[in-house]
């Protein structure tokens, strides 16, 4: 598991290969990955948006930016968590990604920026 805090705010990560949706053979490799986002701050936040850097291992570069994730903008009280799962699709056996959430404070409209720690996502097979 990948981890990650800026000002109290803590990020994790953990990637799932998707052999059943991958085709190898036309260069199709899905992954997927649990996020977890945890408010230890006192103040209550919302995650308004987010930005991805994705790199295979063929070195392509993407770069994805949109509100919120999966389709909502969560509010996070102090001491509570977000929880949720996504994908990506890669060219590749082997990648990384990493990025940033927009966040801002309930109270006073403030916002910030926390890390999404880099992880990497590879194929089991390609451990051996």
């Amino acid at each position: 598991m990948y981890k990650a805090i800026t000002k109290d705010v803590e990020v994790s990560v953990e990637t799932f290969y998707q052999e059943t949706a991958s085709n190898p053979e036309t260069g199709k490799y899905v992954f997927a990955y649990r996020i977890v986002i945890e408010n230890h701050s006192e103040f209550t936040i919302k995650l308004l948006s987010r930005h991805w850097h994705i790199i295979d291992s063929n070195g392509q570069l993407s770069e994805v930016e949109g509100e919120g994730v999966i389709g909502v903008q969560p509010v996070i009280e102090p001491d509570h968590k977000h929880e949720y799962v996504s994908g990506c699709e890669l060219q590749s056996e082997l990648g990384k990604m990493h990025g940033t959430y927009l966040m801002e404070r309930q109270s006073d409209g403030a916002t910030f920026e926390v890390e999404i720690p880099e992880f990497v996502m590879i194929a089991p097979y390609r451990l051996n």
